[in-house]
């Protein structure tokens, strides 16, 4: 089996006084991640610099409030931010139970009292109450995605979605989406520049 990538110095000034809070999950994923299907089995090289730090750098565009992760998997990036962020309140939402089981697990192991887990799909989510923000990590295209997930976001709240080095092009595509949506401040913010070799790219916009 692959080592795991050693720590980053940056992982320390992301997480401040959690880092230890980030080594256990981080170490938890590279324990139990393959095995369990959170992780591809080559991930373990890349595992803080490529995920853990990735999903970091969003964690200040946060606000201290109500925040859903959609699709949240591993806890990438929810778990993540909800590290991060102990004044924000997490809503995992995730539709197979094997991955909401490691996530309930997880979050009471590292003792996460931020986090709330709900299985169910994006679609069918049954909030107690509107989110302000809601993000997503690696879960489908814009065009998709905003659609899915504007329900369950109050007005004046925020999308945040983590994507690729082609987010401009499924910005174009999603174009239908957005002036349906009535999105406003629809910008893209890059994290990380000088500082990780894996930059974050992040889809940012207003609900109105």
């Amino acid at each position: 089996m692959d080592a795991l990538e050693p720590e980053p110095e940056i992982a320390a000034s992301l997480f401040g006084d959690r880092i230890d809070l980030a080594r256990a999950y981080t170490s938890d994923l590279a324990r139990r991640g393959e095995e369990l299907g959170l992780i591809g089995p080559l991930e373990l090289p890349r595992l803080w610099t490529r995920h853990i730090v990735n999903c970091a750098l969003p964690a200040p565009l946060l606000p201290s409030g109500r925040v859903g992760d959609v699709g949240s998997g591993a806890g990438l990036p929810g778990l993540v931010l909800a590290i991060a962020r102990p004044d924000a309140h997490l809503v995992l939402i995730e539709p197979m139970e094997r991955r909401t089981e490691w996530l309930t697990h997880e979050s009471a192991e590292l003792g996460l009292d931020n986090v709330t887990v709900v299985r169910a799909r994006a679609e069918e989510a049954r909030l107690d109450a509107p989110l302000d923000q809601i993000t997503a990590r690696a879960v489908t295209a814009l065009s998709k995605l905003i659609p899915l997930t504007i329900p369950l976001v109050r007005s004046g709240g925020e999308l945040l979605f983590m994507k690729g080095e082609r987010v401009h092009d499924e910005i174009e595509a999603a174009q239908k989406a957005i002036r349906k949506a009535h999105l406003s401040n629809v910008e893209v913010v890059v994290l990380g520049e000088g500082i990780t070799p894996e930059l974050t790219r992040v889809f940012r916009a207003t609900v109105d």
